[in-house]
């Protein structure tokens, strides 16, 4: 076995993608220490999205991979389904050293062909979030229209303003991301 290749015959990864994959070999204590995001909290933060525990219906495949290594997160991590066929949810980090991963979802039989349920109704009072990196402002609104959460739908800041399309994150709560 070569050192710049370790993987078997036939596969060929550039040195840079090698060194993109060694810190997830690192030890669980070094990772403690070093300020990164457990996965345990990723799991504990999709499973309260979605109700359910990993390995159930409803939740995630299977725990986050304990050699992740993720920088750590200084505000609360953001869940929202994925597509709309809930299959997988995005798991994002809003911090300084922003980052987002997706995590397969089990999801119960037919839930794929089933339609969202309205997280948000017209008329709805709620809350519309503009998230960037490292910041987050947010103000009450109006939803001008029914949604399931991951979908986008207007809201209303104000009685004369002009309506402004968000994502629902979930009930009562809408975010504009701010690239």
């Amino acid at each position: 076995m070569d050192i710049t290749n370790p993987w078997p015959e036939g596969w060929r990864l550039a040195p840079l993608a090698l060194t993109m994959l060694l810190p997830l070999c690192d030890a669980p204590s070094r990772a403690q220490s070093q300020g990164v995001t457990e996965p345990a909290a990723i799991d504990r933060a999709v499973e309260a999205f979605t109700g359910a525990a990993p390995g159930t219906p409803g939740g995630a495949r299977s725990p986050a991979d304990p050699r992740l290594r993720l920088a750590a997160c200084a505000g609360p991590l953001a869940v929202a389904w994925h597509g709309t066929t809930r299959r997988s949810v995005s798991v994002e980090c809003p911090g300084p050293q922003a980052w987002r991963i997706f995590v397969a979802v089990d999801g119960a039989a037919g839930a794929a062909e089933a339609p969202a349920a309205p997280a948000i109704k017209r008329g709805d009072a709620l809350t519309v979030m503009v998230r960037g990196r490292g910041f987050s402002v947010q103000q009450a609104a109006e939803a001008m229209e029914n949604g399931a959460v991951g979908e986008w739908i207007f809201v209303r800041t104000a009685r004369k303003a002009e309506p402004l399309r968000a994502r629902i994150e979930r009930p009562g709560l809408a975010v504009i991301p701010a690239s």
